[in-house]
C-alpha cells in the first residue's frame, strides 16, 4: 500500500532518515511541529497510517500490514534503513518492524507504549464518532457539540476534530471507522512469540502520568529490546509529546545526536 506522508529536510548521508509514526485516529499532522524543527539537519517522513489521514483504505488493520506499508515506503524513497519514532499504535508497528526486519530499522524509539496487549479502552471514543457519523453534521461545531456528550475533555475532541473533513459538501471522518473499530482486538494486541531480539538503539520514552507503560512489561521491553533505554517525563500523560513537548524534544534529541 502507498502511505501518503509529508516530507521534511533533505537526506543526508550523514544522518538516517527519520520516519515518525502516529497513534490510533491520528495522522502525520500530529508530528508537524516536532518535525518542521529537525528538518535543518534530518530527513523526515510523516506517513499517514493506513486506513488513517489522506492514506488508503483496508480491512487489514494487523501489525504485519502496517509494517509491510513502511517496508515499501523505505524501500520506495531508496533508502537502505530509517530511525522510528512511534507514538502508540505507531510505536507497535515500529517494534514489529525492528523484530520482523531488523536490518531496516536504524535505530527505535517508542512513545508511550510497550510491546503487549492492552484493554480496549476506546469504546467511548468509537460510540462518540459514530454518533457524529449519524448526525449529518454541518458544521465542526456541530460535531463538536456532539463529541462533547460522550467526551468530557476538550484536548481529546480537539484531536479527533482533525481527522473532519468536508466532502461534497458533506462532513466525514478521514479514518476508516468500521475496519478500525472490527479489527481493535488486533491494535490493542501485540502477539510476538519467539521474535528474536532487536538489538539496535532503542529508547522508550513515556508519560509519568500515564499508565500505558507499566512496571511488569519492563521485562519484555528487555527481552525484545536489549539496548533500551527506559525514560519518563513527568507531568505527561499519554499524549506526551504534545503535553511536555520541550521536555520531549530534550530527550528525543540526546538520542538522535548518536546518529
Amino acid at each position: 500500500m502507498r502511505l501518503h506522508y509529508r516530507e521534511y529536510g533533505s537526506y543526508s548521508d550523514q544522518h538516517p532518515t527519520l520516519i515518525f509514526l502516529h497513534g490510533l485516529l491520528g495522522s502525520s499532522a500530529n508530528w508537524h511541529s516536532l518535525a518542521r524543527g529537525l528538518a535543518d539537519t534530518f530527513h523526515i517522513l510523516v506517513p499517514d497510517l493506513r486506513n488513517h489521514g489522506r492514506s488508503p483504505h483496508d480491512d487489514d488493520v494487523s501489525y504485519a500490514a502496517l509494517a509491510r506499508d513502511l517496508t515499501q515506503l523505505i524501500d520506495e524513497q531508496g533508502l537502505e534503513s530509517a530511525l522510528l519514532i512511534g507514538h502508540s499504535m505507531g510505536g507497535k508497528a515500529a517494534m514489529w518492524l525492528a523484530l520482523e526486519q531488523s536490518e531496516l530499522v536504524a535505530g527505535l524509539v517508542v512513545v508511550d507504549i510497550a510491546p503487549v496487549a492492552y484493554p480496549n479502552r476506546f469504546g467511548e471514543i468509537y460510540e462518540a464518532l459514530h454518533a457524529v457519523d449519524q448526525a449529518h453534521i454541518d458544521s465542526r461545531t456541530a460535531a463538536d457539540a456532539i463529541l462533547a456528550e460522550y467526551l468530557d475533555e476538550e484536548a481529546l475532541r480537539q484531536f479527533l476534530l482533525q481527522n473532519l473533513h468536508r466532502v461534497g459538501g458533506a462532513w466525514e471522518w478521514r479514518m476508516n471507522l468500521p475496519a478500525l473499530s472490527r479489527g481493535m482486538s488486533e491494535i490493542v494486541g501485540f502477539s510476538v512469540h519467539n521474535h528474536p531480539a532487536y538489538a539496535g538503539p532503542t529508547l522508550f520514552i513515556h508519560g509519568g502520568q500515564s499508565d500505558y507503560l507499566q512496571p511488569e512489561a519492563k521485562p519484555v521491553i528487555q527481552r525484545l529490546f536489549p539496548n533500551a533505554r527506559v525514560r519518563a517525563i513527568p507531568q505527561a500523560g499519554h499524549w506526551v509529546y504534545a503535553e511536555q513537548p520541550r521536555a520531549f524534544s530534550a530527550l528525543l534529541g540526546e538520542f538522535l545526536d548518536k546518529f
